[in-house]
């Protein structure tokens, strides 16, 4: 199969080959390396003339918040007269102009071509872990490099946390000569990634309730939105549009690298309370009779938990939590995420989420032994997801707070009964008869 498609590659016009097997006998150089991909990034960072040397670039990674600090710094640097690029999961703002992304990173010659092209002062990039296990990144050099938190994700990829966490170590082998970390100190995973940075000698800004540098939160009040935080010998508020412990988190980290880019703190927090989110994270609808609808890409338990203590927090009387799984995704989080449902929301429906590769009876079997084993009794399976939605909105009452997590922004990769393509969009039209 290989040869074939080596064939086909040089009857298009190929003039030399890059591989990592022994081959003899093309009409072609070819050049035998240890590994191609890694190799592919040095060459199309020398093809594009070394771009990220050329920008201000801060990656993002970690397994929650990536997407929401990085449209959130975009927001707080644009608003102070810095262009930026974004990178990242929903899509690639390049120049101003939206594309389309199939990957939260893009392939290493995708990445560098991005880079080139951009004119925008400041490059913000999410890092997935499974970038950097495939080198989609090498030849990248980073300014800054922020680390938002790590909890169970992706095992079924990585094996481990420990082989999790060292992946994303990597990112930070990647920082400048006088780059800087900007690391979650109240996550344990952070704490430790702390430890092997200041071992290596880099320069590094904490946030957290307890930083030791620069940035301290204090004290938290998710009723208000608001944030008491201790910058050097200053104690002030901060105040965000949006809502959760999670956010204000998220909130610091762009706070914090944006001052480090040497915006003042007077603009910055001028700034802060004109975000209005993004889409697919804690996405409130508010229903004409008193209820809430929230949306969110929540997926693992910790982004999950987050969600639905927010949403007790912020005044529910009533939590409905729908949600489900991936096929071929990480099944050793599902018995947590269930329990995490069973135990915080009032009521729970577990539907289908996308199913890859494995069929709906599958997915429904595990559903039902999920909710068997892990569900205190509370409950039910609706496999359609838009009707799961819809019930959920038929039967609430004023008070109530419907909490939609697992697909965010995206697309349904499967049809349901109603006409719709995404969560959201289900929701607008379940109102829109209601």
């Amino acid at each position: 199969m290989a040869i074939c498609i080596l064939n086909r590659q040089l009857k298009k016009g190929a003039v030399i080959v890059i591989g990592e097997q022994a081959i003899t006998g093309l009409s072609v150089p070819y050049l035998q390396v240890a590994n191609s991909r890694k190799t592919l990034g040095r060459m199309a960072r020398n093809f594009y003339g070394h771009p990220s040397n050329q920008k201000v670039m801060i990656g993002i990674t970690g397994t929650n918040g990536k997407t929401t600090t990085s449209y959130m710094l975009q927001h707080f640097l644009e608003s102070n007269g810095i262009s930026c690029s974004v990178i990242g999961t929903i899509q690639n703002i390049i120049n101003g102009k939206k594309i389309k992304t199939a990957n939260t990173t893009p392939n290493s010659l995708a990445l560098h071509q991005l880079l080139s092209i951009s004119e925008d002062d400041v490059i913000i990039m999410e890092v997935s872990s499974h970038g950097l296990a495939q080198y989609r990144l090498e030849g990248i050099e980073f300014d800054y490099g922020l680390f938002t938190n790590l909890h169970h994700e992706h095992l079924d990829y990585h094996g481990s946390m420990e082989e999790y966490f060292q992946t994303k170590v990597l990112m930070f082998n990647q920082l400048k000569e006088r780059g800087t970390a900007v690391v979650n100190g109240d996550n344990a995973w952070g704490r430790k990634l702390l430890e092997i940075l200041r071992r290596d000698g880099k320069s590094v800004y904490v946030i957290g309730k307890s930083a030791d540098y620069s940035l301290s939160v204090v004290q938290f009040n998710s009723l208000t939105n608001s944030i008491i935080v201790k910058e050097q010998n200053e104690t002030y508020q901060i105040n965000s549009a949006i809502d959760g412990i999670h956010n204000m988190y998220n909130t610091i980290m762009a706070y914090g690298t944006s001052r480090l880019l040497g915006i003042p703190k007077e603009k910055l927090l001028n700034s802060i309370p004109l975000f209005q989110g993004v889409e697919g994270r804690f996405e409130i609808t508010r229903l004409a009779n008193g209820s809430i609808v929230v949306v969110d890409y929540a997926h693992t338990p910790d982004a999950i938990s987050y969600c639905l203590k927010t949403a007790k927090l912020q005044g529910a009387q009533r939590i409905i939590h729908i949600f489900g799984f991936r096929g071929d995704r990480d099944p050793s989080k599902r018995s947590a995420m269930v329990s995490l449902a069973a135990e915080l929301s009032d009521q729970y429906i577990l539907t289908l989420d996308d199913l890859n590769t494995v069929s709906q009876s599958t997915m429904v079997k595990a559903l039902n032994q999920l909710n068997e084993g892990y569900g205190n009794l509370k409950g039910n399976i609706i496999p359609d997801r838009t009707l799961a939605i819809q019930k959920a909105i038929d039967e609430s009452r004023e008070g109530d707070w419907i909490v939609i997590t697992g697909k965010g922004h995206e697309k349904y990769q499967q049809s349901y009964q109603l006409p719709t393509t995404t969560d959201r969009e289900t929701v607008d039209l379940v109102i829109e008869f209601e």
